[in-house]
C-alpha cells in the first residue's frame, strides 16, 4: 500500500486551485471553522476511492460557479511493507512478504456529468484498474456519532465504505443492487406498474442481493473481534462491553420475502425489504447504545469502529490504511484523545485537520503543517 505524496485540485468545494504535499507520517491542516480544512481530506478521499463521505452528489463538489467541473490529482509513493498489527485477532491473507508497487500519479477528471479516471498516464481506465492503483483508507470526523445515534443508513454506508475496500467482490454487487433497486422503484412508482417489468428487475435485486447480504455478514463476522478491542483500548473500561451483528430487513430467503412484501409494497410503491433496510445493531453492556449509552461512551464506540476499520484493512492488506482524521482531537477529553494516539495504526500516514493545537502534546511535529484560510493554503513552517 502506498501513501500519498501530493494532491491537486481545481474547482473543488472553495478551492480555485490546490496543491500541497504530503509526509509519509503525520500532515496537519489548522485554520478556523469553514475555511476549507475539510475540503481537503474529501479531496483526498473523492481522488483515492471515487467517493465523498459528506455527499453522494459529486456536483456538490464544483466550486461555486464552476458547476461544469472540477479536476484531481496525486501522487502514490511505495511504502515500505509492515507487519500485521501486534495484538488483535488475525484476519486476512499473509501480505507481510507483497512487493511494493510502483510510484504512481493518479487523476479524476469531473467534467459536465462526465468521470474520467486516469492512473500512470493511462487514459480512460475503469474504476475496478483505478482502485486497484489507489490505496485504501479510514475517514474519522466528528459527524461519526451519527454511526450509534443515528439510523440505519449510516452504519451502512459505513459497512460499504469498508466492505469495498476489503473484498473485490463487494463493489459490484453494490452497484449491481443499486442499479436494480432503483429501477425497481422507480417502475413500482407508476400509476400502472406493469408486472412482467417489475419481475424482470426483481430477479437482479435478489441475486445481488444475497451476494452482498453474505458478504456484509462475513464482513460484520470479521470486524467483530477488532471492534471490541479497539472499545476496550479506548474505554479502558475493562466492565464495557461492545457487540455488533447484522440484522436482515428480510428473511433468510430473499425471495420468500420479496414475495410476501409485494401487497404492501405495492400500496407504498417502494422496496421495502433487502439489503437497502438492514441494519448494524451497536450493543453496549447487553443494552441498545443508541438509548442507553451516555454521549462519552458513544463518542468511543464511534473511534471504536473506526479504528476496527482501520486495523481489518491493515491485516488484509499488510500495511496500514491512510488516516483522514477530521477535527476530532480538539472535541475529544484527553483521556480518550490519548487512547485513540496510542490505538492508531502504527506507520500510519495521517493527514490531520483541526482548528487549533493547544490539545497537541509538546512531542506533536507533523512533517507538514499548513494553514487554511478562505480557500488557500500556506505552509505554516
Amino acid at each position: 500500500m502506498a501513501h500519498l505524496a501530493a494532491l491537486r485540485a481545481e474547482n473543488f468545494r472553495c478551492f480555485d486551485r490546490l496543491a500541497c504535499e504530503f509526509g509519509s507520517g503525520t500532515t496537519a491542516f489548522i485554520g478556523d471553522n469553514a475555511q476549507g480544512k475539510t475540503s481537503v481530506l474529501e479531496a483526498v478521499c473523492v481522488l483515492l476511492r471515487l467517493q465523498s463521505p459528506r455527499t453522494t452528489t459529486l456536483t456538490e463538489l464544483c466550486r461555486f460557479g464552476q458547476d461544469h467541473g472540477f479536476g484531481l490529482s496525486g501522487d502514490l509513493t511505495p511504502a515500505a511493507a509492515s507487519l500485521r498489527p501486534a495484538t488483535g485477532p488475525e484476519s486476512g491473507p499473509d501480505a507481510d512478504a507483497t512487493a511494493p508497487e510502483p510510484p504512481c500519479t493518479l487523476k479524476f477528471l469531473w467534467h459536465q456529468g462526465q468521470r474520467r479516471l486516469q492512473a500512470a498516464g493511462e487514459d480512460a481506465l475503469g474504476p475496478s484498474r483505478y482502485l486497484a492503483r489507489s490505496a485504501v483508507l479510514v475517514w474519522m470526523g466528528n459527524d461519526d456519532l451519527a454511526l450509534i445515534r443515528g439510523p440505519g443508513e449510516g452504519r451502512r454506508r459505513y459497512l460499504d465504505f469498508l466492505g469495498t475496500q476489503a473484498f473485490p467482490a463487494y463493489r459490484p454487487a453494490l452497484l449491481a443492487y443499486d442499479k436494480a433497486l432503483r429501477s425497481r422503484n422507480r417502475l413500482l412508482k407508476d400509476d400502472r406498474p406493469d408486472a412482467r417489468q417489475i419481475a424482470a428487475y426483481t430477479a437482479p435485486l435478489i441475486e445481488h442481493g444475497t451476494t452482498l447480504t453474505q458478504l456484509r455478514h462475513h464482513l460484520v463476522t470479521e470486524l467483530k473481534p477488532w471492534a471490541a478491542a479497539a472499545h476496550s483500548e479506548i474505554s479502558e473500561n475493562p466492565a464495557e462491553s461492545l457487540e455488533i451483528s447484522y440484522q436482515e430487513s428480510a428473511t433468510s430467503d430473499f425471495a420468500a420475502a420479496l414475495a410476501a412484501s409485494h401487497p404492501e409494497e405495492t400500496r407504498r410503491r417502494l422496496t421495502l425489504v433487502g439489503p437497502h433496510r438492514d441494519d448494524v445493531p451497536l450493543v453496549l453492556n447487553n443494552r441498545p447504545a443508541a438509548a442507553f449509552a451516555s454521549e462519552g461512551q458513544q463518542r468511543t464506540l464511534a473511534l471504536a469502529l473506526k479504528l476496527a476499520q482501520a486495523r481489518l484493512l491493515h491485516s488484509l492488506h499488510g500495511r496500514p490504511p491512510i488516516l483522514l482524521l477530521d477535527d476530532i482531537f480538539g472535541e475529544l477529553d484527553p483521556r480518550r484523545r490519548n487512547a485513540l494516539l496510542r490505538a492508531l495504526p502504527p506507520g500510519s500516514q495521517q493527514l490531520i485537520t483541526t482548528t487549533h493545537l493547544e490539545w497537541a502534546s509538546s512531542g506533536f511535529h507533523p512533517e507538514y503543517l499548513y494553514r487554511v484560510h478562505q480557500g488557500t493554503l500556506s505552509p505554516a513552517y
